[in-house]
């Protein structure tokens, strides 16, 4: 088996209206700056990052057609803004190192954005 689909066994399968969200690493230097940033500053941002990647969705997320009358809210592959610190957190060991991923409810997702670049919490 190789590193690749090993990785992908370790990141768990969300059951129900779960979805499971990557969140997105926080760069090494401010932006627009050579000011580096300190691990326990990065580690807090990520913690309450309001921006995440939307790896999978549990089998019956979207499903209640009278809470979604209009569809899903995101599919895989969007980038979502989500409430500070919402969801069960956890890190995958990678060979980049660890990444945090969240599972969050359906109806947490708040937006979808296409380019989360630039967008940070108040």
């Amino acid at each position: 088996m190789s590193e690749k689909e090993n990785e992908a066994l370790q990141l768990p399968e969300p059951k129900g209206y779960k979805i499971l969200i990557a969140i997105p690493k926080i760069d090494d230097k401010f932006e627009n700056s050579r000011i580096v940033r300190a691990d326990s500053h990065k580690k807090r941002e990520e913690t309450a990052s309001i921006v995440g990647f939307v790896t999978k969705l549990g089998s019956i997320a979207y499903k209640d057609e009278d809470k979604f009358p209009d569809g899903p809210w995101c599919k895989e592959g969007d980038f979502i803004i989500m409430r500070a610190y919402s969801g069960t957190r956890f890190l995958v060991q990678t060979k980049e190192g660890e990444q945090e991923f969240r599972l969050i409810n359906d109806d947490m997702v708040e937006a979808v954005v296409a380019d989360p670049r630039g967008i940070t919490r108040a």
